[in-house]
């Protein structure tokens, strides 16, 4: 084991007593809020401790098996105690380095998604349009639900953009890396002679804040528009004006929703958006000055960066942040990006343990 990973990992008993003392206390039981932290920190030093205990418990009893190799009368039990022992070690270090990385406790949150139609006029929209149902079908195989929050559709089909709510279990964990530039490669429905065209949407991928969690606006700094809703929704909602528009004045940024018929419904949710990319923006500006500390590009988030490329003559999409190419393009399409997820999760992973060695990401113990 690493000395960097070991020194994190001793101070984690050292903790656990001082956590088992603080729960001793009289005034910890009075304090209702102190006492669920202390003890969700419990539970959770707990297990590293556990398991930290459980490997140096087999250290030792490598070190003594290796010792009884010398003794021609227990050398044979002593070598496959010695296989046994090597062989967990590695698996147990693994889990403990698993633990010791930061968890995002947004990592849960259901997450509002943004798709929007870039460079290239009606073929980003239509790219657009082959992105939300791709997502669709994914959220369709984790057994997520979408609302269609907002939607302002293309001229010749597709979206100029769409706004997304993601619901489920553990949405924004996996959609989280999705934020940036998609750009796509294709011969466009309307080109006659054939040319491959390039064009590109941003996707941005926003966990849905809780009410504790939420920013505090003030109701003089929004100026709230309603305005008849625009396509589907039967003849109701193409009747009154119940689609809501809400301006941040401060910083400019804009939410809305029409998918309810409800007006009050519909500015309860535009309010969520509004909130979520309030706080989006907070955290990519706090993420711009950690940036010069940071090597890697995973989970950065900047709408700018371009991160993935769909071309469809050759059958491929590469994503640029881990240099991963799969030919895989039609079953990405369909909905099957689980190898694409799972690989910048553990390039993320490959990340932090990098922080964590050079001392940015170790975690309060």
């Amino acid at each position: 084991m690493k000395p960097f990973l070991r020194q994190q990992l001793e101070r984690y008993p050292v903790r656990l007593q001082e956590l088992d003392f603080f729960l001793q206390q009289p005034e910890v039981a009075q304090d209702m809020d102190r006492l669920r932290a202390l003890t969700r920190e419990h539970s959770e030093v707990s297990v590293v401790a556990g398991l930290f205990e459980r490997f140096r418990a087999r250290e030792a009893q490598l070190a003594d098996a290796r010792v009884m190799l010398d003794d021609p009368d227990m050398a044979d039990m002593a070598r496959e105690e010695v296989a046994a022992i090597e062989d967990e070690l590695p698996r147990l270090e693994d889990e403990l380095q698993k633990l010791l990385l930061p968890k995002d406790p947004d990592d849960v949150r259901n997450t509002f998604l943004e798709i929007r139609a870039g460079t290239g006029g009606d073929e980003s929209a239509l790219f657009a349009g082959d992105l939300l149902r791709m997502y669709t079908k994914y959220a369709d195989r984790q057994g997520w639900r979408i609302e269609i929050v907002s939607e302002s559709e293309g001229e010749v089909g597709g979206y100029k953009e769409v706004v997304l709510r993601v619901v489920g279990d553990g949405v924004y964990g996996k959609l989280k890396f999705e934020s940036g530039g998609h750009r796509v490669q294709r011969v466009p429905a309307t080109e006659t002679q054939g040319r491959i065209h390039t064009s590109a949407c941003t996707v941005a991928a926003l966990p849905e804040p809780d009410e504790a969690q939420a920013v505090q606006i003030n109701p003089a700094d929004l100026r709230i528009d309603t305005f008849r809703a625009s396509g589907a929704g039967g003849q109701h909602i193409n009747k009154t004006d119940s689609a809501v528009r809400i301006t941040h004045i401060p910083t400019g940024i804009v939410a809305e929703c029409q998918d309810d018929r409800s007006q009050h419904r519909n500015k309860a949710k535009a309010l969520q958006v509004l909130a979520a990319r309030i706080r989006e923006k907070e955290r990519a500006e706090r993420a711009a000055k950690e940036a010069a500390t940071r090597k890697g590009l995973i989970g950065s988030g900047d709408r700018s960066d371009r991160i993935r490329t769909y071309n469809f003559p050759q059958g491929r999409v590469t994503d640029h942040r881990i240099n991963l190419t799969l030919y895989k393009l039609a079953m990405v399409m369909e909905g099957e990006l689980d190898e694409l997820v799972e690989a910048l999760l553990l390039a993320r992973k490959a990340e932090q343990l990098e922080e964590l060695e050079i001392g940015l990401g170790a975690p309060a113990a």
